[in-house]
């Protein structure tokens, strides 16, 4: 067989999309920006999560990926992982690619034997937009759609301290689920944001996660009860655009430091943990049948921590088995049926500001 003699629009085989802002994806809707928190703001603009997913019928050698990333200057070298693009094929990683950000450059993954479907993580460092992609010896396709999970939190939920995009908690539990995960994890922020509630609303969903709370302890104290109503109000919103679909509650991890410490409030993380549960026992009580919890508190050791805060890759990995294991309790089941009745909703929603 003979390469693809062009390069392909990356359109179709984009997942993990939330919105496109002038064809590049973002994480919070361009066109209502003003409403939401500049921490929001700032890392909606990095593409958490998206990822490239195909099948190469017949074969393929290699996949490459024509790619723009920002360059940084002499003091902004890039920090944490590597730039690197890594090839996944099932739970598995089988191959990983490293290069640099450039102005335009071309990067090329081997592939393994078979059609796959394979998935490749670009990194998130310096905000890569994927220009086209091609086969090298053969042809791909976009990989089939399935079921879209959107999973809204903090810095945790994002990923850090997670060594690669693909071990990051939203990630293998995506795989682990056969979803197209979004990731709309806000590190620094994710604080019951109202606004950001209604724009969960407006996005296509076949399930939702919310894994909030840590942030409410610090950066903008939270007292016990405010929180209370605060998971309240959010999930009211959200359910303003999903009545019926199955959201699981993920109530905030372990965190030493806060467990007992109260913030300028008055409230430990202990005190605001257990006001986020009580809120959704309370909502499943009035009648939320499709809603469940998932306490948080007791998932996760300190050895599961990189730094007091953030899980390690162990951590990670932990905390996606047991999302896994209770999506179930939300009345959520990925069957075919559900994957094929979700095609239409695949698309992302796509923004251009004025």
């Amino acid at each position: 067989m003979t390469p693809d003699p062009k390069w392909l629009d990356p359109g179709p085989f984009l997942r993990g999309v939330a919105w496109l802002d002038r064809g590049r994806p973002v994480r919070a809707d361009p066109r209502d920006l003003a409403r939401l928190p500049w921490d929001t703001r700032e890392r909606a603009a990095l593409p958490i999560g998206v990822r490239l997913e195909f099948t190469v019928p017949g074969g393929a050698r290699a996949v490459e990926l024509r790619y723009r990333a920002a360059v940084p200057g002499r003091t902004g070298a890039p920090r944490g992982p590597a730039h690197c693009f890594a090839l996944w094929h099932g739970d598995r990683c089988a191959a990983e690619s490293f290069t640099a950000p450039a102005e335009e450059a071309v990067v090329a993954i081997p592939l393994p034997p078979g059609p796959g479907p394979f998935t490749v993580h670009p990194p998130v460092s310096r905000a890569p937009v994927v220009l086209g992609v091609r086969a090298v010896g053969g042809r791909m396709v976009p990989a089939p759609p399935r079921p879209r999970w959107l999973v809204h939190g903090d810095s945790i939920t994002e990923g850090w301290w997670s060594t690669r995009p693909a071990h990051a908690w939203p990630a293998a539990a995506g795989r682990a689920l056969g979803l197209d995960c979004v990731n709309l994890g806000y590190a620094g922020s994710a604080r019951g944001d109202l606004a950001t509630a209604q724009q969960l609303a407006s996005l296509p969903a076949d399930l939702l996660t919310l894994a909030f709370g840590t942030n409410c302890w610090s950066g903008v104290p939270c007292s016990a009860p405010l929180l209370y109503e605060t998971a309240r109000a959010f999930v009211r919103l959200v359910r303003q655009g999903h009545p019926d679909v199955p959201l699981l509650v993920l109530s905030p991890l372990l965190r030493p430091d806060a467990e007992t410490t109260r913030n300028a409030l008055g409230a430990t993380l202990g005190d605001l943990r257990t006001a986020m549960e009580e809120a959704v026992r309370d909502l499943i009580a009035a009648g939320d049948t499709r809603m469940a919890l998932l306490p948080g508190g007791d998932l996760l050791t300190a050895d599961d921590l990189a730094d007091g805060l953030h899980p390690n890759d162990r951590g990670h990995a932990r905390i996606a088995a047991a999302v896994a294991g209770a999506v179930g309790g939300c009345g959520f089941a990925a069957a075919p049926a559900a994957a094929g009745a979700t095609a239409a909703q695949q698309t992302a929603r796509t923004a251009d500001p004025p």
